[in-house]
């Protein structure tokens, strides 16, 4: 009998399931029960996959705590990169050596990338998350802030199931449904997941190979362009004219050595272009962003997260210690959050008031400053915040 029922639901709610959240929690899961047998799934299969399936508040404390984000660029840095995590970091590079030769030659990303995310991700395997998957997707589905992106990840680990990897009851990840040692949703899983050490299965939890690869096929997919450098530190000269910097300008390599930009360590990658970024303003770090910087976006949207990824990655392959210079003093969180309020009073989008300084803010912040008279470099200062 469960059979007729489960499936009458399921065409009663398939044209809307996607759009639901909030409610009944209860009533939240027998929603996608019915949406997954819409969706082509055995009745049988699917009530074992939700059984378990239970609401975890840990999950929404984790999402709505993320104050590491507000942490300025030299600080975040000095937090994620150690001596430790350089030397464990190009110790895998040796030990893993062909896995990464492979990575490079079928999809062009470099070694060092893929070192940083498994570094920062998971410690290199170490701490893969101890959140019950399909506990926290369905969670994070329910909840009415981001439905549309945790939704389909629940349909994907099922699938995932049905092909014997993912176990609802024991399968654990982050708090935000990410599985194995570089992270990976359900759905990247299903489209990039690579069988890396040749075992019939892919399992990221377990085969570093696996991991690799499959973060490699994503990157890829995502638009990485191979053999491409995606970033460098740079000098700038005296008397250059910081409205250009931001993610917003983009030029012609040539044209920022015309303008007296110059690598501070190497020489520019000609024949290409890039944008200058400066993620203290005027008196901080500067790197000159190439077009594969702009994929790390695709993985992660803190800004101070993809830059320490992106800077650590050239760390892994031989750049030298960023020059930190004297950056002005930022704000702290509820100053950041005062600023974005007062930002929103003036008409400006900053997204969410969260403290925390995305591109949104500084892009308000770039049009507060140029009608101020002040620096236009996008790093907000007491100063500013005084002047609003």
């Amino acid at each position: 009998m469960r059979f007729p029922s489960l499936l009458c639901l399921a065409l009663m709610v398939a044209g809307s399931a996607s759009a639901q959240c909030g409610g009944s929690f209860s009533e939240f899961v027998g929603g996608l029960k019915a949406e997954a047998v819409a969706k082509g799934h055995a009745p049988g299969k699917v009530d074992a996959f939700f059984r378990s399936a239970a609401q975890d508040p840990k999950v929404l404390k984790a999402d709505r705590a993320q104050g590491v984000f507000q942490k300025p660029f030299t600080e975040f840095a000095r937090r994620l990169i150690s001596q430790s995590r350089l030397d464990r970091g190009k110790a895998n590079a040796g030990k893993y050596d062909a896995v990464f030769d492979r990575i490079e030659a079928e999809y062009g990303v470099s070694r060092g990338v893929l070192l940083a995310f498994w570094a920062f991700e998971t410690d290199y395997g170490a701490v893969q998350g101890d959140f019950n998957t399909l506990n926290a997707l369905v969670t994070l589905a329910h909840d009415c802030r981001r439905p549309e992106l945790f939704r389909p990840q629940i349909f994907a680990a099922l699938t995932l199931y049905e092909h014997g990897d993912f176990d609802p009851a024991t399968t654990t990840g982050a708090w935000a449904g990410e599985i194995g040692m570089v992270q990976m949703l359900p759905a990247d899983i299903l489209e990039n997941g690579v069988d890396g050490d040749g075992d019939g299965h892919v399992r990221l939890k377990t085969s570093a190979p696996d991991a690799l690869l499959s973060g490699g096929k994503m990157l890829a997919g995502l638009g990485w362009r191979k053999g491409e450098p995606w970033l460098q530190e740079v000098v700038l000269p005296a008397g250059f004219d910081w409205s250009l910097t931001g993610l917003q300008e983009t030029r012609a390599v040539a044209d920022w050595a015309a303008l007296g930009v110059r690598a501070r360590d190497g020489a520019l990658a000609q024949g290409l272009t890039g944008s200058v970024i400066i993620p203290e303003g005027h008196k901080g770090p500067a790197f000159l962003a190439y077009p594969n910087f702009r994929v790390y976006f695709e993985w992660n949207q803190s800004f101070v997260y993809v830059l320490t990824a992106a800077y650590f990655a050239t760390r892994l392959e031989g750049a030298p210690v960023f020059d930190a210079r004297s950056p002005e003093a930022g704000l702290a969180g509820e100053q950041m959050k005062s600023l974005q309020q007062k930002l929103v009073a003036r008409g400006h989008d900053v997204g969410a008031v969260d403290g925390i300084l995305g591109q949104k803010t500084r892009d308000a912040v770039r049009v507060e400053q140029a009608r101020l008279g002040l620096v236009v470099d996008g790093w907000p200062t007491p100063d500013l915040l005084a002047r609003l």
